[in-house]
């Protein structure tokens, strides 16, 4: 990696800085019932996607902590059901764990080089032995993150809620 003071960059990715779009604007401004809206020919809402980046933030950062999570058998584990009746409470909620996510995130990109450099076992499904090193997982949720966000752009688009009110591209 070779530096010594974290990575600016990737920390700038996980707020979507450049090419990406900012996650926190994505969703601060969605009213609860907006946010479990489907669109025809898609299966998510915007709810659950950020539910689904929850799931996996946390995971990641559980097994950075030197926790072992299981690994979902089948990949629906990590997609939430949408709530029968959106309640903005709740809706609130996800909101604020998903902010304090990105802030462990990016927290943790600007770790020392050697914290950065740190092993982690076990990565992925339990038949699998693999590792990975702390940064190349948090550029593997940075890319994940970035990938859903732009879902939620796209569907924000076609429900005529785009762009957030601090702004994105329109074009």
């Amino acid at each position: 990696m070779g530096t010594t003071m974290g990575d600016t960059t990737l920390r700038e990715l996980v707020y979507g800085k450049g090419a990406h779009a900012d996650p926190v604007a994505c969703v601060e401004d969605i009213a609860a019932e907006l946010a479990t809206r489907t669109v025809e020919g898609y299966p998510h809402s915007i709810w659950q996607l950020v539910e689904h980046m929850n799931y996996w933030m946390e995971y990641d950062l559980r097994k950075v902590a030197g926790e072992n999570p299981p690994y979902p058998e089948t990949a629906i584990e990590s997609w939430p059901a949408p709530p029968v009746v959106p309640g903005e409470s709740q809706w609130q909620a996800t909101t604020r764990r998903f902010e304090g996510l990105l802030a462990q995130l990016a927290t943790l990109a600007q770790s020392d080089a050697a914290a950065l450099e740190r092993v982690v076992h076990n990565v992925g499904p339990a038949q699998s032995l693999r590792q990975s090193t702390v940064y190349a997982m948090l550029w593997g949720v940075a890319a994940h993150n970035s990938y859903h966000v732009g879902q939620i752009a796209l569907l924000r688009r076609q429900l005529g809620a785009w762009p957030p009110r601090r702004g994105g591209d329109t074009w």
